[in-house]
């Protein structure tokens, strides 16, 4: 078995033959070649996109080594240890000495992480606040108290402070707060309105999503609630009974916050997050009528999820007051729905 590392500008590039004893999964295998990467840090390498089998990518960490064939692992280069302050734009609705709102635009990450040390609201904040961030989220996340999804618009807040970090911690912890997104859907959920309560795991064939657990009372997973009301309904699905809507538009209110929560609750009443790359790539959208056909386009070319956090309303942690904050729906979802309300 050959074993060989190589450096280039991207980092650290290891390849191994799979011998014919390799096992039955790709990254357990290689966590064993390589005991410096954890079984989990390899699985999330292959889910960016870093594992190579003869040059073609490697998409589910639970793969069967091909014997004989050449696997290459891209590593990234070392990061930074703390990130750097940025001078980013930030929409600011709400400052004080204690906490900052920022209505976040998509394609900001919240904070650094390993291929992600830059362009991050806490490379940003850093940079704003002149250092003055809480430090209890850790030497990559200070003054982090909750997060929204890359790609997800909307508002978010942030600690200046460990005493407010801690107060805002815990009306999160207590689920004592207001938040609202709002969401596109390609379909749209049977019932109007409902409540969806259910135990989200982390799915067995592809770690970065979360799927709601067939067996509640045996698979270890989180509580995850989600009210949703059907806000407008748009066209119908071709080929579908009378009735079922082509998208929709939903207000979502959370009263958990489990990651991806909206992403996989919708997901799995049928109606994934249009745009969405993860969880929603595996339906083609369906539509009848004059302007199906530019909805469709509309559709195909919409480059993130479709989901906006739009509400947030809190107890100040420190001053006791009551916040609440509204954002617009961005102009890339209201052009959007603009094209599906033709439908």
């Amino acid at each position: 078995m050959d074993d060989d590392v190589e450096q280039d500008e991207a980092g650290e590039i290891r390849s191994a033959v799979a011998p014919a004893d390799a096992g039955d999964r790709v990254d357990a295998w290689l966590a064993k070649l390589w005991p410096d990467l954890s079984r989990s840090r390899v699985q999330g390498l292959i889910g960016a996109g870093k594992l190579t089998v003869d040059g073609a990518p490697v998409t589910h960490s639970k793969d069967k080594p091909r014997t004989g064939a050449t696997y290459a692992l891209s590593l990234p280069p070392p990061e930074p240890a703390a990130p750097q302050p940025e001078r980013l734009p930030l929409n600011i609705v709400f400052e004080d000495e204690h906490l900052i709102v920022v209505d976040k635009a998509s394609g900001m990450a919240m904070h650094p992480a390993p291929g992600s040390m830059r362009g991050t609201l806490v490379n940003a904040l850093l940079a704003h606040c002149a250092d003055s961030l809480s430090g209890i989220g850790g030497v990559a996340r200070p003054g982090i108290v909750h997060r929204i999804d890359k790609d997800t618009t909307g508002l978010v807040v942030v600690a200046k402070h460990d005493a407010a970090h801690t107060g805002l911690a815990k009306l999160f912890a207590k689920h004592d707060l207001e938040r609202v997104y709002y969401a596109v859907t390609r379909g749209a959920p049977q019932e109007r309105s409902a409540r969806i309560e259910n135990k989200l795991v982390r799915s067995s064939e592809d770690r970065r999503k979360y799927v709601v657990a067939r067996n509640p009372d045996t698979e270890a997973g989180k509580t995850a609630i989600t009210d949703y009301w059907t806000m407008e309904s748009f066209g119908q699905q071709s080929g579908a009974s009378v009735g079922r809507a082509a998208a929709a538009l939903l207000e979502c209110r959370l009263h958990t916050g489990r990651t991806h929560q909206i992403r996989a609750h919708l997901t799995n009443l049928g109606c994934p997050l249009i745009g969405d790359p993860l969880y929603g790539k595996q339906r083609a959208f369906k539509a009848e009528g004059a302007h199906a056909e530019a909805a469709a386009a509309a559709i195909a070319a919409f480059p993130r999820q479709a989901l906006h956090a739009a509400v947030l309303g809190f107890k100040h942690p420190i001053t006791g007051e009551e916040l609440r904050f509204e954002s617009e729906l961005p102009a890339d979802m209201a052009d959007l729905l603009t094209i599906l309300r033709q439908l």
